[in-house]
């Protein structure tokens, strides 16, 4: 029996909270940038800015900007268990809802300052009812909220710098089988919980010319602490006979990462017309190094852990442009490519996170002065590839497929 517990305890305790594609980020802060590749680091369209490049806030010409949005998520991933089996399995993801609303005012010709709150990290994943690798996940929700006041002064007419402190708010929710059997069916567990923690966020960006425009940014990173104070509930359901060992209601501390970004990007207004923009996001992913649980009741099934993530940092590169088509419309394409974190030892279905292509289009119409109606689509190509899980030997071939229309509106007064 004992060792029959402890192979429920290790099932149970690899637990990482989410990824819809490079980890658990998203990039979705502003219709535009999405349409050109999630280029944003040195683009001046309005108040978001304030995500992408707190400098270029102040190059904002208009005295007041307010940009707002949301891009829902339509995911799929598909499992195919290693040959000789044929077995597959799909997710069944209920519509991630990632937004964002910026507001800024021009306080001088020098000093700007808003408000910006979206959502940076998150997911929504469910498989399958039954499926192969229901002991590892069944389904997951995060979502983390950023608040970030920020100020951005421009030093002379070729220089802005800004920053932003941060605010983050999160909340997680995930269920997972448990290999025990009894009169009402398999035994699971439901972890859910929510935290706070704080950040920063600072740039600088640079215009040599009109046509020229530099940027650079850097995001802290931020440790979604769940401690002891504020555990989050970790919901046992199992046969009578191992509730002495899996007590019906338990709390559990833990910590996630959201890793730090340093962003580097370069746009250019090739003609009139024609604007040209690529940026380069190094994501330091090396600061999930592993994933801890500190239940708040141990027995002899139930004892803390220490699992292995080892991610490691990556860059993405993107590319866009935008054609003003005339005054009342632009069009914009892109593409970026995102190499997965994922150590390969450690590849599991709660981050089915492969390297993914990423192909982007999208527009603005302008029906009066200061007004954008702003439309995207992005769709995301998970590069399939033969992953395993070594602590339960779980592998197989994955593929992703990820569609991503969004819409916003941007006033500039």
């Amino acid at each position: 029996m004992r060792k029959k517990l402890l192979f429920i305890l290790v099932t149970i305790l690899f637990i990482p909270w989410a990824a819809k594609s490079g980890g658990y980020q998203v990039g979705l802060h502003g219709q535009k940038q999405i349409g050109m590749g999630l280029v944003g680091t040195s683009l001046i369209f309005d108040a978001s800015c304030m995500f992408y490049n707190p400098g270029g806030l102040s190059f904002v010409e208009s005295k007041w900007s307010i940009s707002l949005g949301m891009s829902p998520i339509f995911g799929y991933t598909t499992f195919q268990k290693t040959e000789p089996s044929v077995y597959q399995a799909d997710t069944d993801n209920p519509i991630g809802t990632p937004f964002y609303f910026y507001g800024a005012v021009k306080i001088n010709d020098k000093l700007s300052v808003g408000l910006a709150i979206n959502t940076p990290y998150g997911n929504r994943l469910k498989w399958e009812d039954n499926w192969a690798g229901r002991f590892l996940i069944k389904d997951i929700s995060l979502q983390a909220i950023f608040f970030q006041p920020t100020v951005s002064y421009k030093i002379n007419d070729y220089i802005g710098v800004g920053a932003g402190f941060v605010l983050a708010t999160g909340s997680f929710n995930m269920t997972k089988g448990l290999p025990v059997q009894g009169a009402g069916g398999e035994g699971e567990v439901t972890l859910e919980g929510k935290t706070n923690n704080f950040g920063f966020n600072i740039g600088v960006q640079i215009r040599p010319t009109d046509k020229l425009d530099i940027g650079i940014d850097y995001r802290s990173k931020v440790m979604m602490e769940v401690s002891d104070a504020d555990a989050a509930d970790a919901l046992f359901s199992v046969p009578k006979s191992l509730q002495t060992n899996f007590p019906a209601e338990n709390t559990v501390a833990t910590t996630l990462p959201l890793p730090a970004n340093l962003d580097f990007g370069v746009s250019y207004q090739a003609s009139e017309k024609l604007l040209l923009g690529l940026s380069l996001n190094y994501v330091f992913w090396s600061v999930y190094e592993s994933l801890d649980f500190d239940f708040t009741t141990n027995t002899d099934g139930l004892q803390d852990s220490e699992n292995k993530r080892e991610y490691q940092n990556t860059l993405i590169a993107r590319f866009g442009g935008q054609y003003t088509v005339n005054e009342t419309v632009a069009v914009r394409a892109g593409f970026y490519y995102d190499p997965t974190p994922t150590n390969e030892n450690y590849f599991s279905p709660e981050t089915p996170s492969l390297n993914n292509l990423g192909f982007t289009c999208g527009f603005s119409v302008y029906p009066t002065d200061g007004i954008s109606i702003d439309v995207s689509f992005l769709y995301i190509m998970g590069l399939e590839a033969e992953k395993n899980y070594q602590p339960d030997n779980f592998g197989g071939t994955y593929k992703t497929n990820v569609f991503v229309p969004g819409l916003g509106l941007t006033i500039d007064l």
